[in-house]
């Protein structure tokens, strides 16, 4: 499985604010965002180009044009929403699909809520959104979804990774490339990523609990 640590110096100066107990949740939207596009921007580097034939100042020329048609993005609910603007700033005519997935505190599993895919899925490439990737178990979950429903190729972008959670993916699905603003230490006792960043979904939605 490729696992890709993007450690630019942009990338690692503005997870450090987001550690940072005292940023506040528009601070922390705005930068995971900004964040998100710079994780979009490696992980789209492979995106194939169709030429296309326009009319410059100069005459005819053919340009390349991304077919953003040939994707999905696809957050998984309701953190992954915080980070979707921040990818659709490259990407904002590629068509959006959601996973609604909520973890059970006590067993640490996913439970599926909701799932609305774009028409015309199959055969597409599925860019998975997740702030955090701690178990693995909502990646796990989504990911099996994206494939059952005929999804050709699958990439994840998350902000922080445990260990414990790219391990997990690499066992079920070694064919999902991910890319990651840091790998941290480990989980914790009740699955929390150190030193993580806490509660991404309470920290961008301001839910404290």
């Amino acid at each position: 499985m490729a696992v890709v640590e993007v450690t630019h110096p942009l990338v690692r100066h503005k997870l450090g604010l987001l550690r940072d107990a005292s940023t506040g949740p528009a601070l922390f939207r705005q930068i995971s965002a900004e964040i998100a596009t710079l994780l979009a921007y490696e992980a789209t580097a492979d995106l194939g180009l169709d030429d296309r034939a326009i009319d410059t100042w100069a005459g005819p020329l053919t340009v390349g044009r991304c077919d953003q048609d040939a994707i999905t993005l696809v957050p998984i609910l309701r953190a992954g929403l915080g980070f979707l603007p921040g990818v659709q700033a490259l990407l904002p005519n590629a068509p959006v699909s959601v996973i609604g997935l909520r973890r059970d505190e006590q067993t640490l599993q996913p439970h599926a809520y909701y799932q609305r895919f774009v028409e015309r899925i199959a055969g597409r490439t599925a860019l998975l959104i997740d702030p955090m990737l701690a178990t693995g178990g909502s990646a796990l979950a989504a990911i099996d979804a994206l494939k059952a429903a005929g999804v050709a190729r699958v990439k994840a972008i998350f902000l922080v990774s445990a260990p414990e959670g790219l391990r997990a993916l690499e066992a079920r699905h070694p064919d999902v490339a991910i890319w990651t603003a840091a790998i941290d230490e480990r989980l914790n006792d009740h699955g929390y990523i150190l030193p993580g960043l806490g509660d991404a979904g309470d920290r961008l939605f301001n839910t404290p609990a």
